[in-house]
């Protein structure tokens, strides 16, 4: 990480230098202060009006309160994901990603778009202070880190809501997230927790372990069985050994979305799993994002939705086409048909 944050901030010193492309300073513009969540006092312009986002993550929270203010996106959508994502959004120009993926946020785009403040949300890592006030100086942008977990989104939103002056709308956002979390906690007390794995990559080998921040979604409602010595806080999770999946031996298996779904239940190696054998198995939704948490962000509220609805229908309480259709209204700007609902979930 502090190697791709030494990269950015040499390709900064290098655009400034060969480009002429002035820092911007703080004493044209009347100022305000922000704290963010590392308790960082950030000096952003009283009005903001042009947004860039540290990554997918950010992204996604940001997209559903403010689209309007970004200046570009942090990857180029799929095609799969523009069918849900407004034309008017369609060709945001790609600024890249700061934290995980590539780590190819571009310096030129960023210093170039206008960009009044660069908005970081997702997990507070230790040493993430020092990173936002690197890059701040190094750039002349306010940096801000806003914390976000499963169970903080209510207050992700109030906090973004206050630094972009869109505290009425940030409330409903707020409030939405605050009832789907809720709920999703008094139905993880009422059940039996079903006995579960999430596998991902292209072996079906690697496991989203119990305890990590990727993890949020299945451990709330599931008894996720991968528990392992060190989780990993990467996307890829936690690699291990088919025999160790055979061990665990869960009573039911989620695969990612680009996994290895389509093979298993014709694999006798595979066959010997309970869940496989029996059936019990889905793929995960995608659409715009894996609904799991990949990125980790805001749809993980789409993958609790989901998972309350695949595991314990019985007792979830609710029409899942209803409870996509408005995540959707709220957070994609879209409405959501039935037919586009049907092929999400497969």
């Amino acid at each position: 990480m502090k190697r791709l944050i030494a990269a950015f901030m040499a390709a900064v010193l290098l655009v400034c230098a060969g480009c002429g492309i002035s820092q911007t300073t703080k004493e044209q513009e009347q100022t305000r202060t922000f704290i963010d969540s590392c308790g960082r006092e950030v000096e952003v312009p009283a009005t903001i009006t042009k947004v860039a986002v540290s990554g997918p993550a950010a992204q996604i929270v940001l997209f559903a309160l403010a689209p309007e203010l970004l200046v570009g996106i942090s990857s180029q959508w799929s095609e799969a994901a523009l069918e849900y994502i407004p034309e008017t959004y369609a060709s945001l120009p790609v600024l890249g990603q700061l934290y995980g993926g590539k780590g190819d946020l571009n310096a030129e785009a960023l210093l170039s778009s206008g960009a009044q403040v660069v908005i970081d949300i997702g997990e507070t890592k230790d040493g993430i202070d020092q990173d936002m006030d690197q890059l701040q100086q190094q750039t002349g942008i306010p940096f801000v880190h806003i914390s976000m977990t499963l169970s903080e989104l209510p207050e992700t939103y109030e906090m973004l809501g206050t630094l972009l002056e869109r505290q009425e709308a940030a409330a409903e956002l707020s409030t939405y997230c605050g009832q789907v979390y809720g709920r999703a906690v008094e139905l993880s007390g009422s059940v039996e927790k079903v006995k579960c794995l999430y596998l991902l990559g292209d072996t079906g080998c690697n496991v989203i372990a119990q305890g990590s921040y990727h993890s949020e979604v299945l451990d709330l409602l599931t008894d996720n069985q991968a528990v392992v010595d060190s989780p990993s806080s990467k996307g890829t999770g936690n690699e291990v050994s088919m025999e160790q999946i055979l061990l665990w031996d869960p009573e039911y298996i989620l695969f990612a979305p680009d996994s290895i779904y389509d093979s298993v239940g014709d694999d006798p190696l595979w066959q010997q799993l309970t869940a496989i054998r029996t059936g019990q198995y889905s793929r995960v939704p995608e659409g715009p994002y894996n609904w799991m948490g990949f990125p980790p962000s805001a749809q993980r509220l789409l993958g609790m939705l989901w998972l309350g609805w695949v595991l314990y229908p019985d007792d979830c309480g609710y029409d899942l086409y209803e409870e996509v259709r408005q995540y959707f209204e709220l957070f994609y700007h879209v409405d959501l048909s039935q037919e586009q609902f049907e092929k999400l979930i497969g």
